[in-house]
């Protein structure tokens, strides 16, 4: 196909009839992987049919090179449509339609259930409904902050306009004036229960309009009609355009047609033959389940994101002189960076918050990287994904129980998608104090812990803190450095030096021995490690003789150090987390799989607890000195 862009105002009458051959054609692979599958999403696969053959056939894209730099992006927002998507991106070229359809939904295939961005032409791996558009803003902000030049096309389904996200989306892309990005939505009526005016009535169009989109409605199934809609999309500089196609759900199969039962059910082999005959075309599902048992030739695409790489200055020093929060530290750090780092893209996203989590020097130094998203979470989470898998350094900086609890599934999928995220959290644990149980993050360990690809920063003090985030920005994958609220005392050797100034740099799952000791060894993280020092040194001038390691990665500890913790007979460990998915949860495992022996001592959140004084709220859970010095009295004497 040409894909030149859309860069025609209308259709030329050969090549209109060749996309409806096109498309004719790709519906016979839709019934035929489905059907083999005996299961997937045929009915609005046909609805959809149009809408993405126009997209792969005219988008800027090289087929040969699915990952070239400066190729339009086109995310597919309803990730069910996958029958359709493969069928189309084979069709363009971008690989062989026979090996889709034969391993359609097979174990180990690259052509899973939903799109994935493993397949050539995948551009985000989607099927959580409503996710789309935030990964099309994002990308949209990459082409203009790296100054790519690609458009961006975002296909969805009329049934996700229901979801909060996608209006955070909408206003986000209208705000940030994002003209190169074009959304055509699949107005088939239809969804899982029924018709969409019965489950959640939603007028797209008005909401799009409200949101100062510009909106065209057109036939989603004439080639000429959807084209022209499409390329006037494209023709418009001033602000972002919806594409409204209406549709009709398994078009082109009158027993299929209008039928919500086929949004999600496959032929059986009888309603398969019929409807290939209403198709004019030759069943070929013998040939498929044959093909099935010989390995797939398709070779997954990049998946792993080529982040920039930033330059990080010189650590600052704070030391026993200078305490202050950790939040502190990570917007000192970051603006380093940026300074550092003048011409590398570079964003930093914003929900309303930017003077809690100490952002704002960045956003006067580089007002062109930062983006704020508002009171607008789940979106803010999708558009840090999307930009970093498009080569931007991504960061993104809220309240813990924001940045981490309620996006747990956009962060999930970020991980999915590979997107090396930096994600800097404050506010976390009990530490958030006069907030109160609602804003008490206390499961920012366990929460990431359930996902494959994150890793997890907890420092100590702000020499740690500093050295931290210097050393994230190199990382692959995406990463969360935890930080409380309140200013915290440096961390101090027996000696008195600081214990991460000078030359310390930080090693993601080392674990650092501030306190030697013989009688027990406690391992703490975060907030209230001073406390637990100061623990160990009370209980030293009476006798008792405590080891204290320091460890800001719970979720990959240092087997040395562990080894030596082990031998000490009593490991205590303490956190301002749940006792029962943090570190503590990390160190049992660990005994469990290494065969040592040793007693565990949980001290940390048993519970959400009151408003108050941070100082105070942490007193009552016994997470100061006088609580941690307690239990290991009662252990050792």
């Amino acid at each position: 196909m040409l894909h030149d862009g859309f860069a025609s105002a209308t259709l030329a009458e050969p090549l209109a009839r060749e996309l409806e051959e096109s498309a004719r054609r790709c519906r016979g692979a839709v019934l035929t992987m489905t059907t083999l599958a005996a299961s997937g999403h045929p009915g609005g696969s046909f609805s959809s049919m149009e809408i993405l053959t126009l997209l792969y056939s005219f988008a800027r894209l090289r087929p040969s090179e699915p990952r070239w730099a400066d190729r339009d992006r086109v995310i597919v927002s309803h990730g069910h449509t996958s029958p359709g998507v493969y069928s189309a991106l084979a069709a363009a070229g971008f690989f062989d339609i026979d090996d889709a359809v034969a391993h359609f939904r097979q174990a180990g295939s690259p052509f899973e259930g939903h799109v994935e961005r493993s397949v050539p032409g995948v551009e985000w791996s989607t099927g959580n409904l409503g996710q789309g558009l935030s990964a099309g803003v994002g990308s949209a902000l990459a082409a203009r902050m790296t100054r790519g030049g690609w458009r961006t096309f975002v296909a969805m389904s009329d049934a996700e306009q229901h979801k909060g996200q996608v209006g955070e989306a909408r206003r986000l892309a209208v705000k940030e004036g994002l003209s190169d990005l074009t959304v055509v939505v699949d107005l088939n009526g239809i969804q899982i229960s029924g018709r969409t005016r019965d489950v959640l009535p939603v007028d797209v169009a008005a909401d799009y309009r409200a949101d100062g989109w510009g909106v065209i409605e057109a036939d989603g199934h004439d080639v000429r009609d959807l084209y022209a809609a499409i390329a006037s999309a494209v023709a418009e500089h001033a602000r972002p355009v919806a594409v409204l196609a209406r549709t009709v759900i398994g078009k082109g199969v009158p027993f299929m047609e209008g039928d919500p039962e086929y949004h999600g059910r496959a032929l059986s082999e009888e309603e398969y033959v019929d409807a290939m005959t209403v198709l004019g075309l030759a069943p070929g599902l013998q040939a498929a389940r044959e093909r099935r048992t010989s390995p797939w030739v398709t070779a997954p695409a990049l998946v792993a994101a080529d982040h920039p790489e930033l330059k990080t200055g010189s650590p600052r020093e704070y030391g026993a002189d200078h305490p202050t929060d950790c939040r502190s530290a990570w917007g000192a750090a970051l603006l380093d960076i940026a300074q550092a780092s003048p011409g590398v893209p570079l964003a930093v996203l914003d929900c309303d918050l930017a003077a809690s989590v100490k952002t704002e020097a960045f956003a006067i130094a580089r007002p062109e990287s930062f983006v704020e998203c508002g009171v607008g979470e789940h979106n803010a989470a999708t558009v840090a994904g999307a930009l970093a898998v498009n080569g931007v350094a991504a960061f993104w900086s809220d309240f813990g129980v924001f940045g981490i609890d309620e996006v747990y599934n956009q962060q999930r999928l970020n991980d999915i998608n590979g997107a090396p995220v930096r994600l800097a959290v404050t506010h976390c644990g009990l530490d958030v104090g006069e907030d109160g149980r609602t804003h008490q993050c206390v499961d920012y360990v366990g929460t990431l812990r359930n996902l494959f690809g994150w890793r997890v920063i907890v420092p100590a003090d702000a020499d740690q803190t500093d050295r931290a985030v210097r050393a994230m920005v190199a990382f692959d994958g995406p990463v969360a450095l935890c930080v409380g609220r309140s200013k915290l005392p440096a961390v101090l050797m027996a000696d008195g030096s600081p214990a991460f100034g000078g030359d310390w740099e930080f090693r993601y799952g080392a674990i650092d021995r501030v306190r030697d000791g013989t009688d027990a060894y406690v391992l703490a993280m975060g907030t209230p490690v001073g406390a637990a020092i100061a623990a160990a040194d009370a209980l030293r001038a009476a006798g008792v003789s405590v080891a204290v390691g320091v460890t800001a990665s719970p979720l990959e500890l240092d087997e040395a150090e562990m080894e030596f913790a082990a031998r000490a007979g009593l490991l205590v460990t303490v956190e301002d987390h749940n006792v029962r998915t943090g570190l503590a949860a990390s160190v049992a495992e660990w005994l469990a799989l290494s065969g040592r022996t040793a007693r565990l001592l949980r001290i940390g959140v048993e519970g959400y607890a009151t408003s108050g004084r941070s100082a105070d709220v942490l007193a009552r859970s016994g997470l100061d000195a006088g609580g941690i010095a307690a239990v290991l009295k009662t252990a050792l004497l």
